[in-house]
């Protein structure tokens, strides 16, 4: 059993900057590979960035990369997403998981668990 809380959500103008965090706490954290999505209203859960367990291989949606930097810290047991450039799009609810099983690859959701509550993030124009 592994428990994600996220953070660092809030209110930003366009063009501002967030740092979201993931602690997780439970099983070994440090073996697992991570992932963060998103999911506005009306809309399915989005993958914007993942990360490998030991942090040696990032992955960015389109609509991450040049504006996002997804980064871990095993002895704290914490995944950071940096956004920087925020645009009104990148409103959502943004998620952290724990990546169990690759048959779906690092985008799908279906290949994760233990997902947080969310941390809200709005951006105003």
């Amino acid at each position: 059993q592994v428990t994600l809380v996220e953070s660092g959500g809030g209110l930003v103008q366009t063009g501002g900057s967030l740092r979201l965090s993931c602690a997780a706490s439970g099983r070994t954290f440090s073996v697992y590979s991570m992932g963060w999505f998103r999911q506005a209203p009306g809309k399915g859960r989005e993958f914007v960035s993942g990360i490998t367990w030991s942090g040696g291989t990032t992955y960015y949606a389109d609509s991450a990369k040049g504006r996002f930097t997804i980064s871990r810290d095993n002895a704290k047991n914490t995944v950071y997403l940096q956004m920087n450039s925020l645009k009104p799009d990148d409103t959502a609810v943004y998620y952290c998981g724990v990546l169990t099983t690759r048959d779906y690859g690092m985008g799908n959701a279906a290949g994760y668990d233990y997902w947080g509550q969310g941390t809200q993030v709005t951006v105003s124009s």
